[in-house]
């Protein structure tokens, strides 16, 4: 048999695409924007529409600037939250996936993983990027605690209190094929690497899969 091939919707420059890859994965991408740095299959297209048949799982990744704290403070403008919509879509599959989104954003209990649980940091500081992860089968606790020890990296900002460069910060989040704009969003691979490994005992029913 093949490997077990996963969609990775709103995927971006592939960060997450990589992880589920090296986890064992065929992985193909969708974005509505061009993504000529993705490392794999690709498609251009609205992940709202695009066909789910083929696929032995998925993973999301809908815009987070409806929940994000760097954009609180421009709430006034309509930022897109698909959140349900793409969550009702892969209920519909019948088949595992996982939803990843930031802090804050109404993702059903599930896990939250931080840089500093996989070493992940630049030359100087260290590299937080939390992220809430949902799935409708049950997901590992997470490998270790967050140890905040020591100041993150902080390249959102300029002047004293910025740390480090965007080329750094990406290169810490493991996806040094990305370009510097999508780079900043991308999800550390090493992340859906671990989420991977169980998902793939999932589908090869070690586990099981909560279906309503």
């Amino acid at each position: 048999m093949g490997k077990p091939r996963l969609l990775d919707l709103f995927c971006g420059a592939g960060g997450a695409s990589m992880g589920y890859y090296r986890a064992g994965f065929e992985v193909v991408g969708v974005d509505i924007k061009p993504q000529p740095h993705y490392p794999f299959e690709f498609h251009q297209a609205d992940a709202l529409t695009y066909p789910l048949e083929g696929f032995d799982a998925y993973h999301a990744s809908p815009p987070c600037q409806a929940y994000s704290k760097i954009t609180a403070i421009h709430r006034s403008y309509p930022y897109p939250d698909l959140l349900d919509a793409i969550r009702q879509r892969l209920e519909q599959t019948r088949k595992p996936y996982v939803i990843e989104n930031v802090p804050g954003s109404p993702l059903k209990a599930g896990l939250l993983l931080c840089g500093t649980m996989f070493g992940l940091r630049g030359k100087r500081n260290v590299i937080h990027r939390h992220r809430l992860f949902e799935a409708n089968w049950p997901l590992p606790l997470s490998p270790a605690s967050c140890c905040h020890q020591g100041k993150a990296m902080n390249v959102y900002t300029s002047g004293r209190n910025r740390r480090g460069t965007e080329r750094e910060f990406i290169d810490g989040l493991g996806v040094p094929w990305a370009g510097t704009a999508v780079g900043l969003e991308c999800i550390p691979p090493a992340y859906t690497q671990y989420i991977g490994k169980y998902l793939m005992q999932t589908i090869q029913g070690r586990l099981p899969l909560e279906v309503a």
